[in-house]
């Protein structure tokens, strides 16, 4: 299972940006993705993550400013990211709960993408 990452880039604070995440290989459906980022010697931690029923939940820091989405159909996650802050900024990671054709769980990672919030 590959996850692979697009978006990001530099953007000036108050600006918007937009990230996508896709999910291909063999396995029989994908439960939760999600968002997680990591700032230079921070750790890594949850931005947001969506259910397949469509639940989504927040990291408080980022509530009512940016929005997971995602397409079922093309194994796809988003995020929405607006009101953009300095301290928004950060490598992304895409993250997948599959589950395996064997029946197993298991979580993969995308490669990250970077958002630099100039301010």
């Amino acid at each position: 299972v590959q996850l692979q990452a697009s978006g990001g880039g530099l953007v000036q604070a108050g600006g918007s940006l937009g990230l996508s995440c896709a999910a291909s290989g063999s396995f029989s459906r994908i439960n939760t993705m999600s968002w997680y980022r990591q700032a230079p010697g921070k750790q890594r931690d949850l931005v947001a993550a969506v259910l397949s029923g469509g639940f989504s939940n927040y990291e408080d820091s980022v509530k009512g400013r940016f929005t997971i989405s995602r397409d079922l159909a093309k194994n796809t996650v988003y995020l929405q990211m607006s009101s953009l802050k300095p301290d928004d900024t950060a490598t992304y990671y895409c993250s997948a709960n599959v589950v395996l054709p064997t029946g197993a769980f298991q979580n993969f990672w995308g490669q990250g993408t970077q958002v630099t919030v100039s301010s």
